[in-house]
């Protein structure tokens, strides 16, 4: 049995985080909210997430910041970049300090739920204790 998956939605807009809490409700994953990076690391060390949608620029602690103190913390939580100011530069740095995704916004309900849900994939697989199946033979 699949676990439902656990997801910190991290931006300091509400109409974003209340856009991305309602497209990941439907897609059946338990969703929480906070609108900065200081109640982010809060909230993650009472119970860390799966998967967390972070914005990079936010009043106070930015993006950078929160992820690379998750990814230290909390390495197996994912954490997908989610910014309405993309550039190649923060592009290679979010991945350099372990991003799984870097999305510029607007990120609409299905690009939302498919980046999660891949996400999670990735997580699954790489928390994996035993080996994979391995796939039947072809006739």
């Amino acid at each position: 049995m699949i676990k439902e998956a656990h997801i910190l939605v991290v931006d300091d807009e509400e109409v974003v985080r209340l856009s991305y809490a309602r497209s990941l409700a439907s897609a059946h994953c338990k969703v929480e909210m906070v609108s900065n990076g200081q109640d982010a690391l809060q909230v993650m060390g009472k119970r860390p997430f799966d998967v967390v949608l972070l914005d990079l620029r936010m009043p106070g602690m930015n993006g950078m910041t929160v992820l690379s103190t998750i990814k230290r913390q909390w390495p197996e939580s994912e954490v997908i970049i989610i910014t309405g100011y993309p550039a190649l530069e923060t592009a290679k740095e979010a991945v350099s300090l372990g991003a799984y995704d870097y999305l510029a916004k607007p990120a609409g309900p299905d690009d939302i739920i498919q980046v999660t849900h891949a996400a999670m994939n990735h997580k699954r697989w790489t928390l994996r204790s035993e080996p994979a199946p391995a796939c039947p033979a072809l006739h």
